[in-house]
């Protein structure tokens, strides 16, 4: 970063793969018939605001650079005092809730710098960066202050996975579904139908529309 700078410019996007992810999905949203027949269904395209989209190695590793530019970024520019929080620590490709988080954050304020006005800064700014430190400060609280800590939540989640719990989920969806085939169902024969009686006598069936 430039020192003498008195506010770092936002490091964009700038590998090819990144920048080609980018386009296709812009050409997908905005581009004529023939470019959107090109580039498919445009479910199916890398989405860099999560990572798990990206597939490729090439765009995947454009894209972790990226987001530790916006890191450095981040923490230069918007932390100052460390007793308020909201330093990202360096550990943070170690916490899959800050890599989801972060690549979030890291698009929406690439939209607002290229917006024609000041509006999408505006909100990233009053909404999109507090709530990230929020979760920040209450997620990671001072664990990796000093160095990164083991998943505190780790013993709990393979328990989540061990053979009692899992028994135990499949067991009350199992009940739920039985319960559903044992409800008895109402005929639609059974349902009062409503008639509209015409002026003439005649009568019209609300759900087919016919005169009768």
């Amino acid at each position: 970063m430039n020192g003498k700078l008195l506010a770092q410019p936002f490091p964009m996007p700038s590998g090819p793969e990144l920048r080609a992810a980018y386009q296709d999905l812009y050409l997908a949203a905005n581009g004529d018939e023939a470019t959107r027949r090109r580039i498919g269904n445009p479910a199916t395209l890398p989405r860099p605001w999560d990572p798990s989209t990206c597939t490729s190695a090439p765009l995947r590793a454009e894209l972790w650079e990226w987001l530790d530019l916006v890191v450095e970024w981040l923490n230069h520019e918007y932390v100052w005092d460390l007793n308020t929080g909201g330093m990202v620590p360096s550990c943070w490709p170690l916490h899959p809730h800050l890599v989801h988080e972060i690549a979030v954050l890291a698009d929406q304020r690439r939209r607002a710098s290229i917006d024609t006005t000041s509006s999408s800064l505006e909100e990233w700014h009053r909404y999109s960066l507090p709530a990230f430190v929020d979760r920040l400060r209450s997620r990671t609280r001072t664990l990796c202050d000093e160095e990164h800590k083991p998943w505190p939540a780790r013993t709990r989640f393979v328990r989540y996975l061990g053979t009692t719990a899992t028994t135990e989920r499949q067991e009350a969806f199992n009940r739920d579904l039985g319960a559903i085939e044992e409800s008895p169902r109402q005929s639609t024969s059974d349902t009062p139908r409503l008639t509209l009686v015409m002026e003439d006598g005649g009568s019209i069936d609300p759900t087919t529309g016919e005169i009768t």
